[in-house]
């Protein structure tokens, strides 16, 4: 219990830590923000809990292509903004569409 509460708490500063940052350079939490830290402990934390490096491999790949749906989000919702929507329906529409492309890529993954 002590083990997943540290990995809970490690998890959530290295996020409170880029918003942070972030408020302070856009640029600076951006940079932090697209390294894939959320990816990288989720690894970091399979492997330690299973010793199984075949398993964290087929982690990866499959981070690999579901990030594809995820660019969704990033190229949306700065278009909803644009266009003067409100910032919280302009996150939900986004997340959304992500969801959807989400569904359509796993639905292609499954065919191939």
């Amino acid at each position: 219990m002590l083990y997943l509460a540290a990995k809970v708490i490690i998890s959530a500063l290295l996020i409170a830590v880029i918003a942070e940052l972030s408020k302070r350079s856009i640029v600076f939490g951006a940079l932090l923000a697209s390294i894939p830290f959320i990816s990288v402990m989720a690894m970091l934390w399979l492997y330690i809990d299973t010793h199984n490096s075949e398993r964290v491999a087929r982690l990866s790949i499959d981070i690999f292509w579901l990030v594809i749906p995820s660019l969704v989000l990033f190229i949306s919702l700065p278009i909803f903004l644009r266009y003067k929507l409100n910032f919280y329906l302009s996150l939900l529409f986004s997340c959304g569409l992500t969801s959807a492309a989400y569904g359509l890529t796993l639905f292609l993954l499954r065919r191939l």
